[in-house]
């Protein structure tokens, strides 16, 4: 059995049978390996495409103003402008999450008046490409002026319809500082405080009051004001219809004790003269009694 067995395995079928399926599993492995490192370079070319392509993107950046500020104010500009940036995927969304980079314009070197200004930008990587919308401004430059100003209460109204009687308000702040451009500031008539007042109040107001500058046609203007706020207190009390039906039932009620007093004076006058005349009237009947007897003797 033994040499039986050994001769099986040495015949030249078997031999080759086996190394028919050593080859088959050597060439799945080999092409296996290879599908994976195609994938995988595959895969690392399209990351390498993706990080390499252009990108644009659009963002909403505030504007910065170099000026005097001590000196100057400006007027007219916006507030934000819009930049397109186009480059490198990564480098594209790097600038949009971070917006390290400022949209200014420069004024320094201009006199007050009204300007056109094209508008610069700084801190941009130099691999991307940059467009302001819009690429210019207008920006009317003004010598700046500092006011003080008495605060004057405005009531919504000066009567309730409850009866009672609004007092004399109080600011806690007498006056305030009005900064602007001149010509702006020059047409500040009053600074006032607007109060509101329910018609059907009764206890005193207390309102935190926002400031706001006036021309002389009631228009608001364009100035800062400082403080901005003021604190006014208004003090309510029972008006004069409240006193007078107060005043009235009083008299009211003593013109009624009054009234009673005579009623119970007048009783007691007439009773006394009844009394009286009753007295009288019995002592001529006496004397025409004595004077009958008399005769009669």
């Amino acid at each position: 059995m033994g040499k039986d067995t050994k001769g099986f395995f040495r015949r030249k079928w078997f031999l080759r049978i086996i190394s028919l399926i050593l080859a088959l599993f050597l060439f799945m492995y080999v092409n296996g390996s290879k599908s994976g490192f195609l994938r995988q370079n595959t895969r690392n070319n399209n990351q390498s495409s993706a990080l390499m392509s252009n990108k644009s993107v659009t963002l909403r950046m505030p504007l910065d103003v170099t000026i005097d500020n001590n000196k100057y104010i400006v007027s007219g500009y916006p507030q934000y402008v819009k930049v397109k940036v186009t480059g490198p995927s990564a480098l594209v969304t790097t600038t949009s999450n971070t917006q390290n980079f400022k949209v200014y314009a420069d004024l320094s070197d201009l006199t007050p008046g009204k300007h056109r200004v094209k508008l610069k930008m700084s801190g941009l990587n130099s691999e991307l490409t940059s467009k302001i919308e819009p690429q210019y401004i207008n920006v009317n430059i003004q010598p700046r002026k500092t006011i003080t100003m008495k605060v004057t209460i405005r009531l919504s109204t000066r009567d309730l319809d409850n009866g009672y009687k609004l007092g004399r308000p109080h600011s806690d702040i007498q006056t305030v500082q009005v900064t602007g451009s001149r010509d702006e500031v020059n047409k500040v008539n009053r600074i006032i405080a607007f109060v509101a007042i329910p018609h059907d109040a009764k206890d005193n107001i207390a309102r935190q009051v926002t400031l706001q500058a006036i021309d002389r046609n009631g228009q608001t203007l364009n100035v800062v004001i400082s403080p901005t706020t003021t604190n006014v207190s208004i003090p309510i009390s029972a008006g004069s219809q409240s006193s007078s039906s107060s005043d009235s039932s009083s008299s009211s009620s003593e013109e009624s004790e009054e009234t009673k007093s005579s009623s119970r004076t007048s009783s007691r006058n007439d009773s006394s003269d009844s009394s009286s005349e009753t007295s009288q009237s019995s002592s001529s009947i006496s004397n025409e009694d004595s004077s009958s007897s008399s005769r009669n003797q």
